[in-house]
């Protein structure tokens, strides 16, 4: 039945039709450029990663990296995954946060001019130091 045919039979419009899911939000240059070269650095130091890393249990929590052996998860500020400005946004990453925190993962969000720098796989790598070092001895056996 075409449109207007509809139309003057019930008195309604047809329905617009819309896409079921909305096309994810566009990444800033300045995270594209924190990403590509937080990754070219792990592969440089050869440590071990997974990109885009999801729970199983949540299909649209996403964080950009995911550091196997600190079981440390990375969010870059300015992805399109990470929280921007907002009630529900904040109040969703919160739920993330949480999420990842319960599962034990520990969470780091680095901005892009840290990754730039330097400071973030210089930090990554005296993390993973301190791990083969085993933990601090502070207070004597004897």
């Amino acid at each position: 039945m075409n449109a207007d045919d509809y139309f003057w039979k019930t008195k309604k419009r047809p329905l617009k039709t819309k896409p079921r899911s909305k096309p994810l939000p566009k990444a800033k240059e300045k995270y594209l450029e924190a990403e590509e070269k937080l990754f070219q650095e792990l592969e440089e130091h050869s440590i071990g990663y997974e990109r885009k890393f999801q729970f199983k249990s949540t299909k649209n929590w996403r964080f950009d990296f995911y550091i196997v052996r600190l079981r440390l998860l990375v969010e870059i500020a300015g992805s399109p995954w990470s929280v921007g400005r907002g009630g529900r946004k904040i109040a969703n990453a919160f739920c993330k946060y949480d999420l990842a925190m319960d599962k034990g993962y520990a969470f780091e969000r680095l901005e892009p001019h840290q990754i730039e720098s330097g400071y973030a796989i210089n930090w990554i790598q005296g993390q993973l130091k301190r791990l083969e070092d085993g933990p601090d001895q502070t207070i004597p056996t004897d």
